[in-house]
Parts: C-alpha cells; structure tokens; sequence
C-alpha cells in the first residue's frame, strides 16, 4: 500500500478496500472482540490515517490483521496479525538489523524488527503471543519471531514461538537466523 514511494498514505481506493476487509474480518470473527463495536473502531480508525496505513502494510504482508481486544488504561484498540500461519509476506527474516549486519553470507533482505518498524507495528512480546493463541489456533505450521529480552538479545540469541500439539512453545535462536517457515507476529494500538 504505497510502500515503495514511502508515502504513508492509502488511496481513497485503498482506504475503503482496506476499511471493507477489516470490517468483514471484526464481523467474521466477534469471539475475538466480545463486546466492541465496529462503528467505534472504524470512527477511530478514520481519525488516525497512519494507523490506517500501518493496518494496510500488516493486510498487504498476509497479517489480516484484526481486533484483538480494547485497552481501557490507554483506551486505545488492539489489532493483532490473525492469519492463521505467521505472515507470509514477512518470512525469511532474521531477527533484527544486528543479527543481520553480523551476516557473512547469504543475507536474508531484511529484519522483523526493521520491518515492523518500517510497518509502524511493533513485534508480540512472549505474553501478548499467548493472549493471541487464546483467540485460535495459530502457526501450527509456521513459526514467528518475538520481541526478546534484552538479556537473551545481548547473548546472542532471539526468542520465537508456535503452537504444536495443542500447546504454545517458546523457543530460542541465534538472531541471524532465517527461515522459510518463520515471519513474525505484529500488533497495533489505535
């Protein structure tokens, strides 16, 4: 959505073919928004265009992005990557711009950290990935990078996750790692 001229901005096109697929997604899916409206959500949407744009990246990457649930402390909407397999459009990417300087050969093109910057989303941290696989079940063939602790990261290694076997795994790589299977999980504030 007009990412290759960085201008964040949707067409009017876009804008409306974007607002129809988000407001048929948050229809299909009420059990993961009991009790919100879509009216509201879109009213917030439709002031913050650069949310609009952001949620537009998550769609165009293969996200269908979706709202996850409302915030009442910062009453802001949370909208989270709901495909059911890690993003397709986001796969083969290390960990972040470190691990992929570090390098030698065979670089991936980019970083799920530079990218989600890049989207204006941020990566799901350990405990917002659970709150995710509540609402469903998802990477059950795939896998996708997480937001890592400080402390992991410093070592050397990058924290991803799953599901498998009916159950949520966390798991560790060296960050220069990349693979065709594993993307990452992204999720907005509006």
């Amino acid at each position: 959505m007009n990412s290759k001229n960085n201008e964040k901005k949707l067409t009017p096109e876009q804008h409306e073919e974007l607002l129809r697929a988000l407001k048929a997604r948050f229809e299909k899916n009420m059990n993961r928004h009991n009790g919100l409206e879509w009216a509201k959500v879109q009213a917030r949407l439709e002031a913050n265009p650069d949310k609009l744009w952001s949620l537009g990246e998550m769609e165009r990457t293969g996200g269908e992005p979706d709202v996850a649930g409302f915030d009442t402390k910062t009453d802001e909407y949370i909208f989270y990557d709901c495909s059911a397999e890690s993003p397709e459009g986001r796969r083969n990417t290390c960990y972040d711009r470190e691990a992929l300087e570090s390098r030698k050969e065979h670089k991936p093109e980019n970083s799920a950290v530079d990218m989600a910057a890049g989207m204006g989303i941020e990566l799901l941290n350990e405990e917002q990935y659970r709150e995710l696989q509540k609402l469903g079940n998802f990477d059950l063939k795939t896998s996708s990078w997480m937001k890592t602790p400080p402390d992991i990261r410093k070592l050397g290694g990058a924290l991803f996750a799953d599901r498998r076997y009916g159950h949520v795994f966390v798991y560790h790589n060296s960050a220069p790692s990349y693979y065709g299977v594993r993307g990452f999980r992204g999720l907005l504030r509006v």
